[in-house]
């Protein structure tokens, strides 16, 4: 069985706060604003693979309200999830995901971000991919506001095959 979540998060910008994009600290004047380190491409990556999985989404798993989230580094969450994806019988296919950001340029950084998510999932690079892009200066991402984030998962349920894309030619 193949199943298909998508995930999408957004957060305001803000003074004071380090700015953490796939478990990634990307030097900038402006970070995240949020309860846990408000990676948003993380949030979007958990909330992909828990609406795939049909185990609900982030908001439930990792209440704001609750205390031990605090400043919580969302790859740890992550971690947890993909525990709870696998426990239940799903593994990683693939995952596709966008930061939307007028600035600070992340290009640099994406090839660290997709690593940093692929080993907390336990899966091959493959498996990840991360791209970002602007919104031209339109709306509140272009004005710099905030960053948000959106991603597509693909799951197999089922214990045969490997892991992720392991071993398969691209």
């Amino acid at each position: 069985m193949i199943k298909i979540g998508m995930g999408y998060d957004v957060h305001r910008l803000t003074r004071g706060r380090k700015l953490v994009l796939g478990g990634v600290n990307i030097p900038y004047e402006k970070g995240l604003l949020g309860h846990s380190d408000a990676d948003v491409l993380v949030h979007a990556v958990i909330d992909a693979l828990l609406g795939a999985a049909h185990l609900g989404d982030i908001g439930r798993l990792f209440p704001d309200s609750d205390p031990q989230y605090k400043d919580v580094s969302s790859i740890h969450l992550l971690r947890k999830t993909g525990h709870l994806v696998e426990k239940n019988g799903f593994s990683l296919m693939n995952a596709d995901a966008v930061i939307i950001a007028e600035s600070p340029r992340l290009a640099p950084y994406l090839d660290r971000m997709q690593s940093n998510m692929a080993d907390a999932l336990q899966v091959h690079e493959t498996c990840m991919h991360v791209k970002a892009t602007t919104h031209e200066g339109l709306g509140p991402f272009g004005k710099g506001e905030g960053v948000g984030a959106m991603c597509v998962a693909l799951l197999k349920k089922g214990s045969e095959g490997p892991r992720g894309i392991q071993g398969f030619e691209v």
